[in-house]
Protein backbone atom coordinates (compact mmCIF):
# COMPACT_ATOMS: atom_id res chain seq x y z
CA UNK A 1 0.00 0.00 0.00
CA UNK A 2 2.77 2.24 0.17
CA UNK A 3 2.48 2.90 -3.48
CA UNK A 4 -0.95 4.58 -3.09
CA UNK A 5 0.38 6.43 0.11
CA UNK A 6 3.18 7.48 -2.52
CA UNK A 7 0.66 8.39 -5.32
CA UNK A 8 -1.52 10.57 -2.65
CA UNK A 9 1.84 12.21 -1.40
CA UNK A 10 2.84 13.38 -5.00
CA UNK A 11 -0.83 14.66 -5.66
CA UNK A 12 -0.64 16.56 -2.64
CA UNK A 13 2.41 18.01 -3.38
CA UNK A 14 1.37 19.12 -6.66
CA UNK A 15 -2.13 20.68 -5.08
CA UNK A 16 0.45 22.45 -2.99
CA UNK A 17 2.35 23.90 -5.94
CA UNK A 18 -1.53 24.70 -7.81
CA UNK A 19 -1.89 26.99 -4.14
CA UNK A 20 1.09 28.89 -4.99
CA UNK A 21 -1.17 31.00 -7.01
CA UNK A 22 -3.83 31.74 -5.04
CA UNK A 23 -3.66 34.22 -2.50
CA UNK A 24 -4.04 33.72 1.67
CA UNK A 25 -7.73 35.12 1.07
CA UNK A 26 -8.62 32.83 -1.59
CA UNK A 27 -6.88 29.56 0.50
CA UNK A 28 -8.96 30.44 3.14
CA UNK A 29 -12.26 31.85 1.78
CA UNK A 30 -15.51 29.79 2.99
CA UNK A 31 -16.73 27.19 0.39
CA UNK A 32 -19.43 24.76 0.55
CA UNK A 33 -18.22 21.22 1.26
CA UNK A 34 -15.38 19.37 2.18
CA UNK A 35 -13.66 21.37 5.36
CA UNK A 36 -15.02 24.99 4.78
CA UNK A 37 -11.70 26.02 2.86
CA UNK A 38 -8.85 24.94 0.54
CA UNK A 39 -6.71 25.45 3.01
CA UNK A 40 -8.55 23.44 6.21
CA UNK A 41 -9.40 21.05 3.92
CA UNK A 42 -5.75 19.77 2.95
CA UNK A 43 -4.42 20.34 6.60
CA UNK A 44 -7.65 18.07 7.50
CA UNK A 45 -6.18 15.46 5.20
CA UNK A 46 -2.85 15.26 6.45
CA UNK A 47 -4.16 15.19 10.19
CA UNK A 48 -6.17 12.27 9.47
CA UNK A 49 -3.25 10.91 7.91
CA UNK A 50 -1.18 11.39 11.28
CA UNK A 51 -4.22 11.01 13.60
CA UNK A 52 -4.56 7.64 12.24
CA UNK A 53 -0.87 6.26 11.36
CA UNK A 54 0.58 7.55 14.16
CA UNK A 55 -2.08 5.55 16.23
CA UNK A 56 -0.48 2.09 14.71
CA UNK A 57 3.06 3.59 15.26
CA UNK A 58 1.71 3.87 18.88
CA UNK A 59 2.96 7.65 18.43
CA UNK A 60 1.65 10.40 20.40
CA UNK A 61 -0.87 12.29 18.09
CA UNK A 62 -0.12 15.62 17.38
CA UNK A 63 -3.27 17.75 18.13
CA UNK A 64 -4.14 20.85 16.23
CA UNK A 65 -7.13 23.13 15.49
CA UNK A 66 -7.42 23.64 11.98
CA UNK A 67 -8.57 26.99 12.68
CA UNK A 68 -4.81 27.88 14.27
CA UNK A 69 -3.57 26.92 10.46
CA UNK A 70 -3.27 30.27 8.77
CA UNK A 71 -0.50 29.77 5.97
CA UNK A 72 0.02 27.55 3.35
CA UNK A 73 3.87 26.98 4.50
CA UNK A 74 2.49 25.76 7.90
CA UNK A 75 0.82 22.58 6.30
CA UNK A 76 3.35 22.02 3.95
CA UNK A 77 5.35 21.74 7.06
CA UNK A 78 3.11 19.65 8.77
CA UNK A 79 2.71 17.57 5.89
CA UNK A 80 6.35 16.88 5.15
CA UNK A 81 6.82 15.73 9.44
CA UNK A 82 3.99 13.60 8.91
CA UNK A 83 5.38 12.22 5.81
CA UNK A 84 8.78 11.70 7.17
CA UNK A 85 7.62 10.22 10.13
CA UNK A 86 5.43 7.66 8.42
CA UNK A 87 7.09 7.05 5.54
CA UNK A 88 9.71 4.39 7.35
CA UNK A 89 6.94 2.63 9.21
CA UNK A 90 4.98 2.20 5.86
CA UNK A 91 8.29 1.36 4.40
CA UNK A 92 8.81 -1.54 6.63
CA UNK A 93 4.63 -3.04 6.18
CA UNK A 94 4.59 -7.05 6.60
CA UNK A 95 1.56 -8.80 5.71
CA UNK A 96 1.51 -9.85 9.19
CA UNK A 97 0.82 -6.57 9.93
CA UNK A 98 -2.48 -6.17 8.10
CA UNK A 99 -4.38 -8.29 10.76
CA UNK A 100 -3.22 -6.48 13.72
CA UNK A 101 -5.79 -4.50 15.52
CA UNK A 102 -6.12 -0.62 16.66
CA UNK A 103 -8.61 -0.31 19.61
CA UNK A 104 -10.38 2.41 19.75
CA UNK A 105 -12.96 3.90 23.03
CA UNK A 106 -15.74 5.92 21.06
CA UNK A 107 -17.50 9.01 22.62
CA UNK A 108 -20.55 6.61 23.65
CA UNK A 109 -18.32 4.10 25.54
CA UNK A 110 -18.32 1.54 22.66
CA UNK A 111 -15.48 -0.28 21.84
CA UNK A 112 -14.77 -1.11 18.08
CA UNK A 113 -12.02 -2.97 16.32
CA UNK A 114 -9.90 -2.21 13.67
CA UNK A 115 -7.51 -3.84 11.20
CA UNK A 116 -4.38 -2.01 10.34
CA UNK A 117 -4.95 -3.04 7.04
CA UNK A 118 -8.33 -1.25 7.17
CA UNK A 119 -7.09 1.87 8.23
CA UNK A 120 -4.53 2.15 5.82
CA UNK A 121 -7.49 1.75 3.30
CA UNK A 122 -9.57 4.24 4.99
CA UNK A 123 -6.19 6.80 5.09
CA UNK A 124 -5.79 6.21 1.38
CA UNK A 125 -9.51 6.46 0.19
CA UNK A 126 -10.27 9.90 2.51
CA UNK A 127 -7.50 11.95 1.18
CA UNK A 128 -8.80 11.16 -2.54
CA UNK A 129 -11.88 11.98 -1.33
CA UNK A 130 -10.64 15.28 -0.25
CA UNK A 131 -9.07 15.83 -3.40
CA UNK A 132 -12.01 15.18 -5.88
CA UNK A 133 -13.59 18.50 -3.18
CA UNK A 134 -10.15 20.79 -4.06
CA UNK A 135 -11.05 19.46 -7.65
CA UNK A 136 -14.65 20.92 -7.96
CA UNK A 137 -13.71 23.82 -6.50
CA UNK A 138 -10.74 24.41 -8.78
CA UNK A 139 -13.29 24.33 -11.33
CA UNK A 140 -15.46 26.75 -9.61
CA UNK A 141 -12.91 29.36 -9.02
CA UNK A 142 -12.08 28.79 -13.07
CA UNK A 143 -8.47 27.52 -12.78
CA UNK A 144 -8.14 23.81 -14.09
CA UNK A 145 -7.56 21.31 -11.15
CA UNK A 146 -4.35 18.59 -10.55
CA UNK A 147 -4.46 16.26 -12.59
CA UNK A 148 -4.40 13.23 -9.63
CA UNK A 149 -5.37 10.55 -12.89
CA UNK A 150 -3.26 7.53 -10.95
CA UNK A 151 -2.66 5.58 -14.54
CA UNK A 152 -0.40 8.28 -15.65
CA UNK A 153 1.41 9.18 -13.03
CA UNK A 154 4.80 7.30 -11.76
CA UNK A 155 5.04 7.04 -7.75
Amino acid sequence: MLDLFNYNWQVRNDWFAWCDQLSIEDLLQKRAGGLGSILHTLFHVIDGEQIWLYQLMKNPVIEKDKESIKSLEEVIAFSEMTRNTIQPFLADWSDEMNEQVLVKKKRSGDIVYFPYKKVLQHVISHEIHHIGQLSIWSREMGLAPVNSDLIIRTF
